[in-house]
């Protein structure tokens, strides 16, 4: 591994991690001890539910701590047993530790306003007001303690296992790579995105064939988690009536339907700004129209060679310094300086890449595989942008750090603009390798405003016929086709679709997060009008923004940003402007290509 994890613990299941998880354990069965005599929240037992809450949120601490370390290694060697054995115990001693947020469900159902208020009033309450309201919230909605408790104990070995299953499958998944030159290689799966980005649309189109030549070997298996993962979710939903699946999708990214359907609104009405983007690319590859494979395809530019790991860091530490200083030394001193990255491609990594946090070391981790590419820079300046939230949230309560990933995401892709524009404003940046960022930051935006839109309406459609029994493979298949062709509509050229892309999509398996989609394009186009104010008002918008980062848990998502920068995101005004902001470098690419050809 490339990442140095000692901060965590010294040796893999050495003496300190032992002790270290045996006391966690034992402080767990002793929580939900003292949790499960008391009474409900009452003016008498206020004191007893304060400790509750006070224990529990120490042991949040230290779980996040060891949860991090062992997704860290699993992640990286997904074929070791002994990671696999670990990230199945964690989920055996969340579950335990879910018992006794089970028990302060049952302290706040019934509690009296009036006490549940002055309960939340309390000094060693202070700050926890949006987990203490969330909590209420959630109570209302929840089934009895005993049914409570059954669930979380079945999705051990039943929502969480088909999850787990997927990721060891996807992580020992290889395809048939056939290059365009004639070489033949077999690749793990971790690697077919970089592929899929290359400028060659042979080699796309061979990484996209192969790969789904792999999914289709395992295709019942991923139709089966699939199915099981949404049925468990709407059996779930049903005995905790909740009415519409959505509600809960809604509640974990605290934000309400009104915000949701504004940002929708406003992306329908404006989808010929990211069609256009495309139709860009189709005419640079001298096409009518797009495939699927071709979605993150650069334009065809002079080929600068591959990037190394080394010019990577050098280009995100420059752009990072020249646009946002602070983030430029975050980056240097931290990320890099203390070895935070995981980078290296190798066989036996699961795909993607994230951003892991210790709320206990108040240290980040991330997790990505570096294939040479100016894709995989953007990558390492989003997760950086992850990374410097939780700096930001470093010495804030965990009770006021569990902020919704509709705003984790906007810290993520500000970093990425933070970069491009930080390459932009570089006086020494020649024609070509802008139009190469401002390839990259519009092909962002065709991604961010359909591709994951694809995501979302397929999603909800399936949703909607998994209520009435499992998918089969040719329905989840034939529903992928039809929603691509909804959403891209013409610019996507007849037998061009993914019908895998159910399968190979990692987000669609995670089960800790309903709906891991809609947040991507929310925290994109936030973070577009962010970074607008950011270039209109300088270094006056940066205090705004970082105690907007602070404040990310402490509120509703509408609240947040109205109180910190002074947005509302209800109306669809604000998502329009952020979609018609990619006008402007959509503007300025399409005036530079005709001098790049000129030249060449």
């Amino acid at each position: 591994m490339t990442w140095d994890l000692t901060s965590y613990f010294a040796q893999f299941n050495g003496a300190e991690m032992v002790q270290f998880k045996t006391a966690i354990r034992a402080d767990v069965a002793a929580l939900q001890q003292s949790a499960a005599v008391l009474p409900t929240l009452t003016a008498q037992s206020a004191n007893g539910w304060e400790d509750i809450l006070l224990r529990n949120e120490d042991l949040s601490r230290r779980m996040s701590h060891l949860g991090s370390y062992i997704g860290c290694l699993a992640s990286s060697d997904a074929r070791n047993e002994a990671y696999q054995k670990e990230e199945a115990e964690l989920s055996r001693t969340r579950a335990e530790l879910a018992k006794v947020r089970i028990e302060l469900l049952r302290a706040c159902k019934s509690a009296d306003d009036k006490i549940f208020a002055a309960f939340c009033a309390r000094p060693a309450l202070a700050g926890a007001h949006n987990y203490l309201n969330r909590l209420r919230e959630e109570a209302r909605r929840a089934m009895t303690s005993e049914k409570e408790i059954l669930a979380t104990d079945l999705g051990i070995d039943g929502i969480q296992a088909w999850g787990r299953l997927y990721d060891t499958v996807s992580a020992k998944l290889e395809f048939a790579m056939d290059y365009p030159d004639g070489k033949r290689a077999r690749l793990p799966m971790s690697q077919r995105r970089s592929l899929m980005d290359d400028p060659d649309r042979r080699v796309r189109q061979a990484a996209f064939e192969g790969g789904n030549a792999a999914w289709q070997s395992v295709e019942d298996t991923a139709a089966a988690a699939l199915n099981a993962i949404a049925g468990t979710r709407l059996t779930l939903n049903r005995h905790r009536s909740v009415d519409h699946f959505l509600d809960i999708a809604l509640f974990q990214a605290a934000i309400g339907r009104k915000t949701l359907d504004a940002m929708f609104e406003a992306l329908m009405a404006n989808l010929e700004i990211p069609r256009r983007i495309l139709q860009l690319k189709a005419k640079s590859m001298a096409r009518q129209q797009v495939a699927w494979f071709d979605l993150g395809a650069p334009l065809d530019l002079p080929d600068h060679g591959k990037l190394s790991w080394d010019k990577a860091q050098a280009t995100v530490a420059q752009s990072f310094s020249r646009a946002y200083p602070a983030l430029g030394r975050f980056f240097t001193e931290q990320v890099i300086g203390k070895n935070w990255v995981d980078w290296e491609p190798r066989s036996g990594k699961r795909p993607g890449g994230f951003c892991t946090s210790s709320m206990l070391s108040k240290e980040s981790r991330i997790f990505m595989t570096y294939n040479e590419s100016l894709g995989d820079v953007l990558t390492l300046a989003h997760e950086s942008g992850h990374a410097y939230h939780g700096a930001m949230m470093r010495d804030i309560r965990p009770y006021a750090r569990a902020y919704p990933m509709t705003l984790a995401e906007t810290a993520s892709t500000f970093g990425e603009n933070v970069l491009m524009n930080g390459i932009l404003d570089d006086p020494t940046v020649s024609d070509s390798d802008k139009a190469r960022i401002l390839d990259i930051e519009v092909g962002h935006g065709a991604v961010y405003l359909l591709d994951i839109p694809v995501r979302y309406e397929f999603e909800k459609s399936f949703y909607e016929e998994r209520a009435n029994g499992p998918l089969s493979v040719s329905r989840l298949k034939e529903l992928m086709v039809q929603t691509q062709r909804q959403v891209l509509g013409d610019v996507l050229e007849t037998g061009g679709e993914d019908p895998y892309f159910w399968a190979s999509k990692l987000h669609f398996y995670i089960t800790g997060i309903t709906f891991y989609n809609f947040p991507y394009t929310f925290g994109y186009l936030l973070s577009r009008g962010l970074y607008a104010m950011f270039k209109n008002q300088g270094d006056r918008f940066l205090p705004k923004y970082e105690e907007f980062l602070r404040r990310a848990g402490s509120d509703t998502a509408e609240n947040v940003v109205r109180q910190t920068v002074g947005r509302d995101i209800e109306k669809t005004e604000f998502w329009s402007e952020a979609i018609h902001s990619l006008e402007e470098p959509l503007s300025q690419l399409q005036a530079l290509l005709p001098k790049l050809t000129m030249q060449n």
